[in-house]
């Protein structure tokens, strides 16, 4: 199993950031604008469709406030059998956050893609989120 961990150092205090991310449904309009450019949530999944034009159905499986925590799985996807993800914020002193992004998946051979579009997510929100 392929696993992506990515960071990144965010100049906005921790609750704020929590607030954005915790929406599940709008990560289109507060999180990650024009990376992503639709959420719709379906029960308890969001179904997100990337501004590539990759849809992807995500089961949300937590949301936990006391951890600033969320973890989904993609679910249905003829690209992945397996993956599962989590992005937490943790103070970072002051008026800084630390966001972490660690997504587990299979096969092994799409890791570099998804890769690629952890970092691009992580760089879109830190802009979103600093403005």
């Amino acid at each position: 199993m392929a696993s992506i961990h990515e960071e990144t150092l965010i100049e906005c205090p921790a609750d704020r950031v929590w607030d954005a991310v915790r929406d599940v449904g709008a990560v289109h309009t507060r999180l990650a604008p024009g990376f992503v450019v639709d959420t719709t949530m379906e029960g308890d999944a969001r179904v997100v469709t990337f501004g590539n034009g990759l849809v992807a159905r995500e089961l949300i499986v937590d949301v936990d406030d006391a951890a600033r925590r969320v973890v989904w799985a993609v679910v249905g996807s003829a690209l992945l059998t397996h993956h599962n993800a989590s992005l937490q914020v943790l103070d970072a002193g002051g008026r800084r956050s630390r966001v972490v992004w660690i997504a587990d998946l299979l096969p092994h051979e799409v890791a570099g893609d998804i890769r690629g579009l952890i970092e691009q997510g992580m760089a879109v929100m830190k802009k979103t989120l600093e403005q």
